[in-house]
């Protein structure tokens, strides 16, 4: 039986979160020594993008009444499709809603936040992220079958080509029980989730004003921008950029730190980053202690210094 995967896309464009679920699918696939069927809902990318990454068959799933996003009617939707005993989610914010309503639907064990392939797959035992990304633990599923979310950033996207086929699946999904009245997304920027480079900064930058330094730093980087709480709260920043316990809780390969002091509940929410940095005027700042690398002094002068310094290697 294939290994299914849900390839997550918005307004029709895979996320890079899906290309990484597809790669896992296809470890697990290998592992059993079988194939990785995708799933994806009103798709317009070409299916070769998921080819690229170990997907054998794509099941393009085509229903006008689920252009606007539905947790219960996306699940139903493939549930109809999915026949198989490992279906495989990116850990993105749709789809960790969709994930556990179609464990239910199934009456399939539901492990979230996967950090690496399956230890083994009889009876079913991944390692994940737990205690809000302060420590491990190794979670078996029981069931006859099993639905797995892959944390973002953690197992990678590896191009593994085959030759793949598509299915169209015209669908006709009730949705009664919600009904979405407006959509609106944020666009021009990188998604946070996804970003393997993080620049954040936090009240330690006096003012909004002042943050054109990291977003200077942050374009030379190729990185997305993010938040403390206390930032979002009053105004600075969009809380679209609020990372921690209460707002985003990512996993880039670099975060940087500026002037964030370094609360419990902000460490929750960034903790699992490969690589941390922290800029900070006081040297007691608690994140230090959770840093690979600190520099202690005033941020407005260290980033830009660092900026150019970055620039020039660069060049």
């Amino acid at each position: 039986m294939a290994v299914f995967v849900y390839a997550e896309n918005i307004n029709g464009v895979y996320k890079k979160a899906a290309f990484e679920a597809v790669s896992y699918a296809k470890a697990i696939a290998d592992q059993k020594g079988d194939t990785v069927t995708a799933v994806s809902i009103n798709p317009t990318d070409s299916p070769d993008l998921l080819y690229k990454y170990g997907a054998t068959n794509v099941i393009n799933v085509k229903d006008e009444g689920l252009k606007n996003f539905s947790a219960k009617a996306y699940a139903q939707a493939v549930n109809e499709v999915a026949n198989a005993d490992i279906i495989v989610f990116p850990h993105t914010t749709d789809a960790s809603s969709v994930a556990p309503m179609l464990a239910v639907q199934k009456n399939y064990s539901l492990i979230t936040n996967a950090i690496a392939a399956p230890e083994s797959l009889s009876p079913f035992q991944v390692k994940r992220r737990a205690f809000s990304g302060k420590g491990f633990m190794h979670a078996k599923a029981e069931g006859e079958g099993v639905i797995v979310t892959v944390s973002q950033n953690a197992f990678g996207v590896k191009e593994n080509p085959v030759s793949g086929s598509e299915e169209v699946k015209n669908l006709a999904v009730a949705n009664e029980d919600t009904k979405v009245l407006s959509h609106e997304q944020s666009s021009g920027k990188l998604d946070l989730k996804e970003a393997e480079i993080v620049v954040s900064a936090g009240r330690g930058m006096k003012g909004p004003e002042n943050w054109g330094v990291i977003e200077d730093l942050a374009n030379t980087l190729g990185a997305a921008t993010a938040c403390s709480k206390p930032v979002s709260d009053i105004g600075w920043r969009p809380h679209t950029e609020h990372v921690g316990q209460t707002g985003k809780a990512i996993a880039p390969n670099l975060y940087i730190a500026v002037g964030i002091s370094g609360a419990i509940q902000h460490l929750a929410g960034v903790n699992s980053s490969k690589t941390i940095v922290v800029i900070n005027s006081d040297p007691e700042a608690p994140f230090f202690k959770s840093a690979d690398y600190g520099v202690v002094g005033d941020a407005l002068q260290i980033v830009p210094a660092l900026n150019e310094k970055i620039k020039a290697f660069k060049g």
